[in-house]
């Protein structure tokens, strides 16, 4: 009795085996489909609307998606990148104010403040540069742009990797978007691959957030400052 048993635990145990690497197949296959599936929508959304800096068409204002600043309060490499393009296109009359949407969810963290200090104290007017507390991701940013700020065009500054799906989120958002990227950075090889890498989960994460039509993590009432920075001599 105790053989036959130990026989039908151990082939409970294999059919269970089984199953569960069955699942795991399943699993993998649906997820590089919705992965595949989640890129191919988001490039599509951006197709012809991301050019090069001395092509890009002229917009009101250029986006600067945020990200990490260092401990000393200055913008890691990939910001300070973005920064300078913005910069760059500021000066070639190509928009006429900016907007820094990042993190500053906890006091001692504020990527718009470093963001607006790199940018003055590089000559772009204290004006002309609008701060956005509260653009803790990529949707946010785009959506507080169209919903607080009231921006219906503009163009959208961040790393290439990045821009097919900045730009989609703006635009099936409901603002006129183009992109430009910057590529400078891509001499920090690991860095470059593993963001590269990570941009097709934020696909399926971007799908998700359109199709949801959920709100950012934080709204509130509608804020001049474009408008105003428009209006600036």
């Amino acid at each position: 009795m105790r053989g036959w048993l130990a026989v039908v635990k151990q082939w409970c145990t294999a059919r269970r085996l089984r199953w569960a690497l069955v699942a795991v197949a399943v699993g993998t296959v649906l997820a590089t489909g919705a992965g595949a599936a989640s890129v191919a929508w988001i490039r599509g959304g951006a197709e012809g609307h991301i050019f090069s800096e001395a092509t890009v068409p002229e917009a009101p204002v250029a986006l600067v998606l945020g990200a990490k600043v260092e401990a000393d309060g200055n913008p890691s490499p990939y910001l300070a990148a973005r920064l300078e393009l913005a910069q760059r296109l500021f000066d070639a009359g190509k928009v006429r104010a900016i907007l820094v949407s990042g993190d500053n969810m906890h006091a001692d963290y504020n990527e718009p403040e470093a963001m607006r200090r790199w940018l003055v104290e590089r000559g772009v007017p204290t004006g002309k540069v609008v701060l956005d507390y509260a653009g803790f991701d990529t949707y946010d940013s785009c959506a507080r742009a169209k919903r607080i700020f009231g921006v219906d065009r503009l163009t959208v500054v961040t790393q290439s990797f990045h821009l097919p799906r900045a730009v989609s989120l703006c635009r099936h958002l409901g603002i006129e978007a183009n992109g430009v990227g910057d590529d400078t950075v891509r001499q920090y090889t690991r860095q470059w691959r593993i963001s590269s890498t990570r941009e097709y989960g934020a696909c399926v994460k971007a799908v998700v957030d359109v199709v949801s039509g959920r709100d950012p993590v934080h709204l509130g009432r509608h804020e001049p400052g474009v408008e105003e920075a428009l209006r600036a001599a």
